[in-house]
């Protein structure tokens, strides 16, 4: 049973980082400052979101004030809104801003994700402490969809994430987390560093089977990445299912298993 808000006292309620959260209720008015965090709230609890980044495509069709980016929220618009709450991501958001919005009397929630079990963990606690809400369905379906053990490796693959200067995605990261769950090996997995620069000669050489561009952060297009590799196949894919930890992990399972069972076949 989803542990409803009720049962934590509010010295008990504490976000990803061991922060706490003063929330003396479900939060009713939320402001995220990560789309991911926004696909998932939309998805659990629509009326609840009050504002959220330029970022925030998913859904659609949402109807929120906009606070400027992840790296830059407008901390003003934020505070006219007077939310209960901020979710935030240790890594796609600023301490900077976590701690100013805090100083101005905002309860901010930050989540610290690196694995698909901490997504699972994270989203689970922000909802049903957080947002006083039951464990939605699109979370079970989730944990139903990588419940199952870690295959095999059925590939390599490499994954740039950004160009001049070239990045790659590298160890103790979401992505590659995904990626191994999958059954595919990340060449830059045991690089020095989490998002290395790597000369795109290099990256080219490094063994991969497939090279994945994905269009985000770095916006790889059919003309604008895949003429940089004259050694490895490259596949343009949605950043969003390499990257979120919402409702779209049930499509990143999906297309990572595809890709999976070609590199097998080939």
């Amino acid at each position: 049973m989803a542990t409803s808000m009720t049962q934590i006292s509010q010295a008990d309620l504490r976000d990803d980082l061991g922060s706490p959260v003063p929330l003396t209720g479900p939060a009713r008015r939320v402001v995220s400052l990560v789309p991911s965090l926004t696909e998932a709230i939309a998805a659990t609890a629509l009326d609840v979101l009050v504002g959220a980044t330029d970022w925030c495509t998913h859904p659609a069709d949402l109807a929120v004030a906009r606070v400027r980016g992840t790296k830059n929220p407008d901390r003003h618009a934020i505070e006219a809104l007077a939310p209960d709450l901020v979710v935030a991501n240790k890594e796609e958001n600023r301490e900077l801003d976590v701690r100013r919005l805090r100083e101005a009397g905002i309860a901010v929630w930050v989540t610290d994700i690196e694995s698909v079990p901490q997504a699972l963990a994270s989203m689970e606690r922000l909802v049903t402490q957080a947002l006083g809400v039951p464990v939605p369905l699109w979370l079970e379906r989730v944990r139903r969809a990588w419940q199952a053990p870690v295959p095999r490796t059925r590939g390599c693959v490499a994954v740039p994430i950004w160009r001049d200067p070239w990045m790659v995605v590298g160890r103790s990261t979401f992505t590659g987390d995904l990626l191994l769950r999958a059954g595919l090996g990340n060449v830059f997995g045991g690089a020095d560093g989490r998002y290395p620069h790597v000369e795109v000669e290099a990256i080219d050489e490094a063994g991969a089977d497939l090279m994945l561009l994905p269009d985000e952060p770095y916006a790889f297009t059919a003309s604008d990445g895949p003429e940089a590799f004259a050694r490895t196949p490259t596949r343009l894919v949605d950043g969003r299912l390499l990257t979120w930890y919402g409702p779209s992990l049930v499509h990143s399972r999906e297309m990572l298993d595809q890709l999976a069972s070609e590199l097998t076949a080939a």
